[in-house]
């Protein structure tokens, strides 16, 4: 068997509707391509019907196709990173499985890197998400932008090309919570954007609600800068200060003036929003925490349960 020199990962989480019309996208268009490649679906623990449809796709085209099932639903990301990780060609894509980016427009990404890039990155061009998925997607993009310097135009397209050398260095990283995007950009020495394009997702729902992708920007964010950490700590010598002389306020008043009664509701208010000042500071170094405890137990980022290979 040729080894393939192209190898396009796909993480799989619930998309039976959408595997059949994308392999009748993809596959044709490798083909024309004309260099030897491999597709790898990963299979994220799904409920539906994907991995019966995908042992299917496999059996027609076991020549080009591989299957990695995971026992349990581990993320997307990590799913990526063991698509990597059995990978063999020298550059990698990366591809959604909801057909939201056409599978026509990596030969355009396999063209930026044969002029020497090490990372290509979709950006998506007239989205078809909702108006509040983009309005999510842009603060996001301007927070990441600001927090960590790590320049990207859309760091949520997973429509991206990557030379094995960068892919190396992913897997060896370890990261218990990797977030590919930022952190392909972060390892790459020459990378370069595109526009590609975006369609209304095939079949099925998005599995990126609020709550998902309110954890997904903590990801991003904890795991590559610590501004947070430091804006809560200026934040709160800031907050002292005002505290003590508030307090120094108030001793003077009972001396000199007496004491006012009136104020008590005033003094719930400023211990309510110390009080939520706090809590917010222990969620942020929760989540610092909750990464050190990821990376310190040393468990596997995924456990395998099948792999479909020819």
């Amino acid at each position: 068997m040729t080894e393939p020199s192209i190898s396009v990962v796909i993480p799989v989480y619930n998309e039976e509707e959408a595997l059949p019309i994308l392999c009748g996208r993809l596959l044709p268009t490798m083909d024309k391509h004309g260099k030897p490649y491999e597709v790898i679906f990963v299979n994220d623990g799904s409920t539906d019907q994907s991995q019966k449809k995908l042992a299917e796709l496999f059996e027609k085209r076991p020549d080009v196709i591989r299957v990695v099932q995971f026992v349990h639903n581990y993320g997307q990301h990590p799913a990526i990173v063991a698509g990597f990780e059995h990978s063999r060609g020298d550059v990698v894509v990366t591809l959604d499985c909801d057909l939201q980016n056409p599978p026509e427009d990596i030969p355009k990404l396999l063209e930026m890197i044969d002029k020497g890039h090490d990372v290509v990155g979709g950006v998506r061009s007239k989205r078809k998400d909702l108006g509040w998925r983009r309005l999510v997607s842009k603060l996001s993009n301007i927070m990441r932008d600001r927090i960590t310097h790590i320049k990207m135009s859309d760091h949520g397209c997973m429509l991206r090309a990557y030379h094995r050398s960068v892919i190396d260095q992913i897997v060896k990283s370890g990261d218990a919570t990797p977030f590919i995007t930022a952190l392909s950009q972060s390892l790459a020495t020459n990378p370069v954007e595109i526009p590609v394009g975006h369609e209304a997702r095939v079949g099925g729902t998005s599995k990126y609600n609020l709550y998902r992708l309110i954890r997904y920007n903590f990801d991003l964010i904890t795991g590559f800068s610590l501004v947070p950490l430091q804006l809560f700590t200026i934040v709160g010598m800031l907050l002292s200060t005002a505290s003590l002389i508030l307090v120094g306020y108030l001793i003077f008043r009972r001396l000199f003036i007496g004491p006012e009664a009136e104020g008590v509701f005033t003094l719930f208010a400023v211990l309510f929003f110390l009080i939520s000042i706090t809590m917010t500071g222990l969620g942020i170094l929760g989540e610092y925490v909750g990464r050190i405890y990821k990376e310190v137990r040393h468990r596997p980022r995924y456990v395998v349960k099948q792999v479909l290979q020819k």
